[in-house]
């Protein structure tokens, strides 16, 4: 269990404050997270790197010289929103380009890639590479669909020393492909763990069983065995990696690998090194030689009981990135005395940057009265999606990490606190709702909040600061927002996820202003339809998502993003029915 915390929702940015204060020599802290206290050199590709909270050291604590230039951090289990993000990317340039490195999940990809839109609007060249070592998350032939789990720190120690030898951005991006592609990644679990303030594990493991594959968020794993003594699961570990070597080692015997033998939160070191003992012994046997290996915890989930062990195949370049010097919080290579690379640290380069924001203008009468609505209704979402958080949680861990309802919960509530001063300054509808959907997927993060924050924008974009909203106004800024949410996260229906909710609501908002309803009644009766829908996502099996590895696990249980929409629909239509009979 976690025992030493303050404010739960608060804990992320507590532990971040912390970090950045013991590690000063290194990092220094900005907004979404640290970068290096001594900047970036000019002329140096920065590697960005970042993921939710609760894996240190990953990902704060693999900043510095020979690794990574900041990573960006989201709240617990939660991916950085797009702000966050962008806003290390921004500190962390040193105007020779970024590279984004981090796990393959869904929340990530959404919310780093806003950010690379973004700044590539602002003149940056930034390229992303995604982590996908985990063997257990999908078939050799789907590579590009597996999880990033430990393998992220050789992948992120090769990308920042290509980087600190001085390689263009086109090189280091080579580099990182060529790494990931021949890193592979096995994971097992004896334990769950449990979040700040959380009085049960976010998942569970039978007791005396292990979960073979099980992720670093909870993901279930591939299978359930007996508990194994240290040499058998040594040769698990061993016998399924090498049983998928790259595409350029036709046998072991031809290899150099760098082994990462990680704990993921309480099997403590002297497990580890007894683990390895039999892991060094079969790859010796198997004629494979080790260069340089590294046993800790490198990758972790709070206090869950698990290891994973990674084989990163090298060449002759690889080898020599993976022996260059590093010297960060949690992570280094000898020598440990480094000479840092002399330039203009990072916040005195003159690098492209993005207009500054127009003052926001105020609202008409009408629509500052429509803002009013709006944050009566957010306030209302966000009080039912804090009652329904555990339910949540725990529809959310029958086949993913369990943090759904925690995160809409932050997200939620950060919506409304943003939107009431926002509406205290005079600002219209449209401008309030942009503001409460920053906040929310600031706050949220992963997909939900990245999703949420684009409904929110998306509707505020159609209603504007001028015009009172009509019923007709609001079906088809919500028919915006759905169509805004499909492009972003791809979902169609069927795909088990807030989609299958989302679309029947549109459907049944617009069909009922069309007859003529009310739009307090209209959206009552699309809140039904939502429900109605959301329940019926038990007997679909998810197509994106981090459910889907486990996609058998999922039927009978509803999709956890439909039910949380149709909860959050359901409180804004009781709402909307008060504001009416009041009026």
């Amino acid at each position: 269990m976690t025992r030493l915390f303050n404010d739960p929702v608060g804990f992320a940015d507590e532990m971040t404050d912390g970090f950045a204060a013991a590690y000063a020599r290194f990092v220094r802290r900005v907004p979404g997270g640290v970068v290096r206290q001594d900047g970036t050199a000019a002329g140096e590709v920065a590697v960005v790197i970042g993921g939710g909270s609760g894996h240190y050291p990953a990902f704060a604590g693999l900043v510095g010289p020979g690794l990574a230039h900041g990573a960006a951090m989201g709240d617990l289990f939660a991916s950085p929103s797009a702000a966050r993000v962008r806003s290390v990317a921004q500190a962390a340039d040193g105007g020779a380009g970024i590279l984004f490195c981090y796990g393959n999940y869904a929340g990530d990809v959404l919310n780093f890639t806003e950010a690379q839109e973004r700044l590539r609007a602002d003149g940056v060249d930034v390229r992303t590479v995604l982590v996908t070592d985990d063997v257990s998350s999908a078939p050799r032939e789907s590579r590009e669909r597996r999880r990033g789990i430990a393998g992220d720190l050789a992948v992120f120690k090769l990308a920042g020393a290509a980087a600190a030898r001085g390689a263009a951005l086109d090189d280091v991006e080579r580099v990182v492909r060529r790494a990931n592609d021949r890193t592979r990644t096995l994971g097992v679990a004896f334990s769950g763990c449990t979040l700040p303030g959380a009085s049960e594990p976010l998942f569970r493991v039978p007791e005396g069983r292990m979960a073979v594959g099980m992720g670093i968020h909870g993901e279930p794993g591939i299978s359930d065995d007996d508990l194994p003594t240290a040499d058998e699961l040594a040769a698990l570990f061993v016998g399924r990696l090498l049983g998928e070597l790259p595409d350029d080692v036709s046998t072991p015997a031809d290899g150099r690998v760098a082994v990462i033998l990680n704990g993921l939160g309480s099997v403590k070191y002297e497990e580890l090194f007894v683990v390895y003992r039999g892991v060094a012994r079969r790859l010796a046997e198997a004629g494979v030689t080790t260069v340089d290996p590294d046993v800790g915890e490198f990758c972790t989930s709070f206090d869950m009981a698990g290891a994973s062990l990674t084989l990163t195949w090298l060449d002759d370049e690889l080898e020599e990135l993976w022996l260059a010097p590093a010297d960060t919080p949690a992570y280094r290579k000898a020598p440990t005395a480094l000479t840092r690379r002399a330039g203009t640290p990072a916040a005195d380069v003159t690098t492209a940057q993005p207009p500054a924001a127009a003052e926001p203008t105020l609202g008409s009468e009408a629509s500052r009265a429509a803002a009013a609505t709006a944050c009566a209704v957010l306030d209302a979402v966000a009080a039912a999606v804090a009652d329904a958080a555990d339910e949540l949680g725990r529809l959310d861990a029958v086949a993913g990490d369990g943090d759904h309802g925690i995160g809409m919960r932050r997200g939620a509530l950060a919506a409304a606190e943003a939107a009431r001063p926002a509406r205290d300054r005079g600002l219209g509808c449209g401008q309030v709702l942009a503001i409460a959907g920053d906040a929310w997927a600031d706050r949220g993060g992963g997909t939900s909040g990245a999703l949420w924050g684009t409904t929110l924008r998306a509707v505020g974009h159609r209603l504007g600061d001028v015009e009172a909203p009509t019923p007709g106004a609001v079906a088809e800024a919500v028919a915006d927002a759905l169509a805004a949410v499909r492009r972003q996260g791809g979902a169609a229906l069927g795909d088990k996820t807030l989609v299958d909710a989302f679309a029947p609501f549109v459907d049944g908002l617009t069909r009922r202003i069309a007859d003529g309803s009310s739009l307090a009644a209209a959206w009552l009766a699309a809140a039904q339809a939502a429900t109605t829908a959301a329940d019926a996502t038990a007997d679909l099996l998810p197509r994106l998502g981090r459910a889907r590895p486990h996609a058998e696990r999922s039927l009978g249980t509803p999709d956890p993003g439909a039910r949380s929409f149709a909860i959050a629909m359901t409180a804004a239509a009781l709402c909307l029915t008060q504001l009416e009979e009041e009026a």
